[in-house]
């Protein structure tokens, strides 16, 4: 995709901080992180989905992700967590339409997070939960 930022960046036409790379993965910082040491771990093959991608390589990004915050953790970095994100489709959050797995170092009131919806607090039924499983195992 000659339009892809991440694929200029992996074709080396834009810079990049580089933390990782191997034949199917490159992992840089992210130029405008939500906190210190927020990498991004991409496949270097485009696709825009995850679902797009081979199952053999989406183990590999979250083994690859792992790497990576098993070092955000061994480094100095302040971090007492590290959130794993990925948002496949624009409803999703996704800005750029290449697969990207964000690792987010976090700690307490670090000032980000998720918003949840008016009326999360109210559990579904049980039955309500049942229904909206079955139309998913129906697919897998």
């Amino acid at each position: 995709m000659k339009d892809c930022i991440f694929c200029k960046i992996i074709n080396g036409e834009l810079p990049c901080s580089k933390v990782y790379e191997d034949d199917d993965f490159l992992a840089f910082m992210d130029i405008q992180p939500v906190n210190k040491g927020h990498v991004l771990v991409i496949p270097k093959i485009h696709k825009e989905s995850i679902v797009d991608l081979d199952d053999n390589l989406v183990k590999k990004l979250i083994i690859v992700g792992n790497k990576i915050n098993k070092a955000i953790r061994k480094s100095d970095i302040k971090s007492d967590g590290v959130n794993f994100f990925l948002a496949d489709g624009e409803a999703a959050g996704q800005e750029v339409f290449h697969v990207h797995l964000h690792l987010i170092p976090r700690f307490e009131k670090d000032g980000f997070g998720f918003t949840f919806p008016e009326g999360y607090v109210d559990k579904p039924e049980r039955d309500e939960l049942e229904q909206i499983a079955q139309k998913i195992k129906s697919n897998v």
